[in-house]
């Protein structure tokens, strides 16, 4: 009957709407829209039974046995179930992971996780959800409002002078050197997009740029993401990188499980930086640059350079000031001054990232904002504080 049909019907949309209000509830939350645009993605991530099933999991890695406990009422077998996780994992749309024999599995944010996971399976139809969803401020407010950035920007290896003491977490070089793990290349999903919409990118041709590793390049082995490459061939693309003025923006953890190589025109949290009037309150990073007077030519090769606009030639004395509202120390403004004039300056206070991404998410969580809060947010985006 009509009316029977209605009602599974009304049952598999309060399947997403479930889950949308379960997502919200993680670390980095995904709030709903008038738009309903949320909701168009997760049918476009999930079948209603994964929906059901993805709801038992959360931003903490949770067992199999223990995720079979809150679902055996239904009756359906252990072995069904994970075949059902893995299929998530291999489409993008939850992580992973194994320790001492246990499989573990846990909720992915929309960003950074589920929209970069679907990097090899872009659609129009998907780009275009994506695009009204993260430019809504429900989004963006959430996105800005964590205690910590998901990512944190670090400096290109011809930036760093002998004195820095850089730490391993802080250098392509050393995570490269020191992972015992595969190293996956993905492809960047921002400049794919672009490159899509007919927009190719300004500052390089090559798509293959953002490098996997630990759990995260894992699952991409899983899923059949990307390719995996040896420590030769990422050094060789982390020079490339360098060498096409690439921001260098990793997860925001001692234990680094990604690194993107952003560019200002295509990269979405770039342009998100140059949109805000003080993106350094919102941005983590442990250096400035700083002009040398004496030194200083006025070639503009730094402003050229720059990603995020945080360089600008001075009328009177012709050379450029760095505005310190937006310097995000990448370094590459460093690597490209003819004259030396320029140079890294590490931050008085520095800040150390969590340990991995489960202690990340812990501390976003514990210091989860209130309506309020996020209130005081817009104020100070709007008052440019």
């Amino acid at each position: 009957p009509l009316q029977e049909v209605r009602r599974k019907m009304d049952k598999k949309e309060q399947v997403y709407r479930d889950l949308q209000k379960h997502l919200d509830k993680q670390a980095v939350g995904y709030p709903s829209t008038k738009s309903g645009a949320e909701i168009r993605l997760l049918k476009r991530f999930f079948t209603p039974e994964e929906a059901l099933l993805a709801i038992h999991l959360n931003y903490k890695p949770r067992a199999a046995g223990e995720i079979y406990e809150t679902v055996k009422e239904t009756g359906k077998p252990f072995d069904d179930m994970v075949n059902m996780l893995d299929r998530m994992v291999k489409n993008g749309v939850i992580g992973h992971m194994e320790k001492g024999g246990t499989r573990y599995f846990y909720t992915l944010p929309l960003v950074i996780g589920m929209f970069e996971g679907q990097v090899y399976n872009l659609t129009p139809e998907f780009i275009t959800d994506v695009r009204e969803y993260i430019s809504d401020k429900a989004f963006g407010l959430e996105f800005l409002s964590t205690e910590l950035p998901q990512m944190r920007t670090i400096p290109v290896g011809k930036s760093i002078r002998q004195e820095h003491h850089v730490a391993t977490y802080d250098q392509l070089i050393g995570i490269i050197e020191e992972t015992d793990g595969p190293i996956v290349i993905n492809e960047c999903i921002c400049r794919k997009i672009e490159a899509m919409g007919g927009n190719p990118c300004q500052k390089t041709s090559r798509l293959e740029t953002c490098m996997a590793f630990g759990n995260i390049a894992k699952n991409c082995v899983q899923a059949g993401m990307g390719r995996v490459i040896g420590k030769e061939e990422a050094r060789d693309i982390a020079g490339q990188n360098e060498s096409d003025g690439l921001v260098l923006q990793p997860s925001n953890t001692r234990k680094v499980d990604f690194v993107c190589a952003c560019c200002g025109c295509c990269c979405g949290m770039l342009r998100l930086h140059r949109m805000l009037a003080k993106p350094v309150n919102f941005w983590s990073t442990s250096y400035y640059a700083a002009v040398n007077p004496g030194d200083c030519t006025g070639c503009g090769a730094c402003v050229d350079r720059c990603q995020v606009n945080a360089l600008r030639i001075g009328k009177s004395l012709g050379i450029p000031g760095v505005n310190p509202d937006r310097c995000i120390g990448c370094g590459n403004c460093v690597s490209s001054c003819p004259s030396g004039a320029i140079c890294l300056v590490k931050k008085e206070e520095e800040t150390i990232p969590p340990v991995d991404s489960e202690d990340l998410y812990d501390t976003i969580m514990a210091n989860k904002k209130t309506t309020l809060r996020k209130t005081r947010l817009v104020a100070r985006l709007i008052l440019k504080k």
